[in-house]
């Protein structure tokens, strides 16, 4: 193994480690955390191709979190960069669920427990809406404000009142794309 591929390794390790380390909340909340690390720390992939990985694997069953190491460190360095970041990403949060769990079940009557886990709740609403904003922005951008804005509340009508799963969703836009570039094509 040459130094090229130790320092890809650990540099896997590192960013996963640290999404794992520091993504409190469960998957979702470690999608700005994955973001930063593939994208604007490490430059493994674009914003539109981590779009388009975080959308299919919200349409896969499984941790968000898992699917999204596992890709991203195939990516980067294949069969090897997959089960490194899978690891660095799993290994802190096995560690701190035994710590805290313990902690949390000696504890679980005091307040400080209570206010600590709540706590956390606000800081990963942030980082979420951040993220959220960032992708309004580039489908402003990619389709027209007006269509961004319309899609954005076609898919709240469709994920939050009528509780449509997002892969069902996900499903129909790619369907739908996929008619409408097809019809294109033929067209010329």
């Amino acid at each position: 193994m040459g130094n090229s591929s130790l320092k890809t390794n650990g540099d896997l390790f590192a960013a996963f480690f640290r999404v794992g380390l520091l993504g409190f909340g469960g998957g979702p909340s470690a999608i700005p955390l994955f973001h930063r690390e593939a994208v604007i720390n490490y430059k493994w992939m674009t914003d539109d191709e981590f779009g388009d990985t975080l959308a299919l694997g919200n349409t896969m069953p499984g941790p968000i979190a898992t699917k999204m190491a596992g890709y991203i460190g195939y990516r980067v360095n294949g069969l090897i960069g997959c089960f490194i970041a899978l690891a660095a990403s799993v290994i802190p949060t096995v560690v701190l669920m035994i710590i805290l769990l313990g902690i949390l079940q000696k504890y679980k009557g005091l307040e400080w427990v209570n206010s600590m886990s709540a706590a956390v709740v606000p800081v990963v609403g942030v980082m979420l809406a951040v993220m959220t904003w960032d992708f309004f922005q580039k489908s402003g951008k990619a389709l027209g404000l007006g269509r961004a804005i319309l899609f954005t509340a076609i898919a709240i009508v469709l994920l939050e009142i009528l509780n449509i799963h997002p892969a069902i969703v996900i499903l129909g836009i790619l369907i739908l794309s996929f008619t409408t570039f097809k019809k294109g094509v033929e067209a010329k």
